[in-house]
C-alpha cells in the first residue's frame, strides 16, 4: 500500500499542474482591469496603467503564468492585489472557516444519511422506507438558500434558539490559536464560548448538510439491499443470528464501499461548494473569500482558493481509495 500511496501522490503533480494552468487563463477571461478596480471609476488612465505595471499585468501571459508557477514551486502563494498581505497568511482562517463547517455538516449527513439507508433497507416497503425515500428526494430538491432562510426564520427569529450569523458572539469573540473555534474554546477550557460557536454552527451545518445526506441516505439504502440478499445474509439469519448484528456487522461492512466513495465526493464538493451557505448565515469561509476576490479581480487569491480547494479534493479522493483496502480486505493494492 505504500508504494502505491507513493505512485497516486505522484500522479497528482499534473493534475494539480493542469489545474494551475486551467485556473491562470480561465480568470483571466473575466472582464475588467483588477487596476480599474482597485483605482475606482474615477482613477485616471495614467494611474491605471502604472498600477498596472507595479501589477506585473501588462506583461504577456506566458511570462505572468510562468512567473506565477515559479512562485508557487517555492511555497509563495503571492499577495493580495487588494490588501496587499501574503496570502499565505491571509488564506488560512477562512479556510478553517469552512473546513469545520463542512466536517460538521458531514457527520450529520453520515449519521443521519447512513442509518436512515440502513433502516430503509432493513424494513423494505414499509412506512419509514417511504417516508426515508420520500424525505431524501426533498433534501436533494430544495435549494439550499430557500432552507438557511427558512431555518434563520424558524430558529432564530421566531424562537429565538440559535443566532442568526457568524461563527462567534460579537460581545465574546475566540481567541484564535488554530482557528477553528470548537477547538479553540477547547484549548482555553472556555466552555461558555464553545457552547456558542456550536450554536452558531447548527443552522449553517443543517443546510449544508441536507443534499449529501438524502444522497447518502439512497445510495446506503440501495448497496444494502443489494447485499442483504446475498446467499451469506441468509444463511446467517437461518443460524438465528440476531438482526441487528446481520445488518450492521455483516450487510454494511460489505455495501460500504460505494458509500465511502459517495462520502469522499460529497466532501470535497462542500469544501468548493459552500459559498452559499457561508452567505445567508455571513460564515467567513473561503467561498465567501474567493467570491469577494472575483468582484475585485484579485488573481492571486482567486487562483490560490481555487488550487487549495482542488488540492484536497484529490487528497480526499486518495483518502477513500486507501480505505477501500482497509474496509475490504478482497482489495490489495500493490
Amino acid at each position: 500500500m505504500f508504494s502505491y500511496t507513493i505512485r497516486r501522490l505522484v500522479q497528482l503533480v499534473p493534475v494539480l499542474l493542469g489545474m494551475t494552468l486551467i485556473i491562470f487563463f480561465m480568470i483571466r477571461a473575466i472582464p475588467g482591469n483588477p487596476a480599474q478596480v482597485i483605482l475606482g471609476q474615477l482613477a485616471t488612465a495614467d494611474a491605471i496603467e502604472s498600477l498596472t505595471k507595479e501589477l506585473g499585468l501588462d506583461k504577456p501571459w506566458h511570462i505572468q503564468y510562468f512567473n506565477y508557477l515559479t512562485d508557487l514551486l517555492r511555497g509563495d502563494l503571492g499577495e493580495s492585489l487588494r490588501t496587499k498581505v501574503p496570502i499565505t497568511e491571509e488564506i488560512w482562517p477562512y479556510l478553517a472557516a469552512t473546513i469545520e463547517l463542512s466536517l460538521a455538516a458531514m457527520i450529520i449527513a453520515i449519521v443521519i444519511g447512513v442509518n436512515a439507508g440502513i433502516v430503509s433497507a432493513w424494513f423494505q416497503n414499509s412506512w419509514f422506507d417511504y417516508a426515508a425515500m420520500v424525505l431524501a428526494l426533498v433534501g436533494v430538491s430544495v435549494p439550499i438558500f430557500w432552507l438557511g432562510l427558512m431555518e434563520q426564520w424558524i430558529f432564530a427569529l421566531n424562537l429565538g434558539w440559535l443566532p442568526t450569523s457568524g461563527r462567534e458572539s460579537v460581545m465574546n469573540p475566540v481567541d484564535p490559536v488554530t482557528h477553528l473555534f470548537i477547538i479553540d474554546t477547547i484549548i482555553h477550557g472556555d466552555m461558555e464560548n464553545l457552547v456558542t460557536v456550536l450554536k452558531h454552527l447548527v443552522m449553517p451545518s443543517l443546510a449544508l448538510a441536507t443534499i449529501p445526506m438524502a444522497i447518502i441516505a439512497r445510495i446506503t439504502r440501495s448497496s444494502m439491499l443489494e447485499v442483504m440478499r446475498s446467499d451469506y445474509i441468509r444463511t446467517a439469519r437461518a443460524k438465528g443470528m440476531k438482526m441487528f448484528w446481520v445488518v450492521y456487522k455483516h450487510s454494511l461492512k460489505n455495501a460500504i464501499i460505494p458509500v465511502l466513495t459517495v462520502i469522499g465526493l460529497q466532501t470535497g464538493l462542500l469544501l468548493g461548494g459552500a459559498i452559499l451557505t457561508e452567505t445567508i448565515f455571513s460564515w467567513p469561509g473561503i467561498g465567501r473569500y474567493i467570491y469577494e476576490a472575483i468582484g475585485f479581480r484579485d488573481y492571486p487569491v482567486i487562483q490560490s482558493g481555487i488550487l487549495i480547494i482542488a488540492t484536497i479534493f484529490v487528497l480526499i479522493n486518495l483518502v477513500v481509495d486507501l480505505l477501500y483496502a482497509l474496509v475490504d480486505p478482497r482489495i490489495k493494492y500493490s
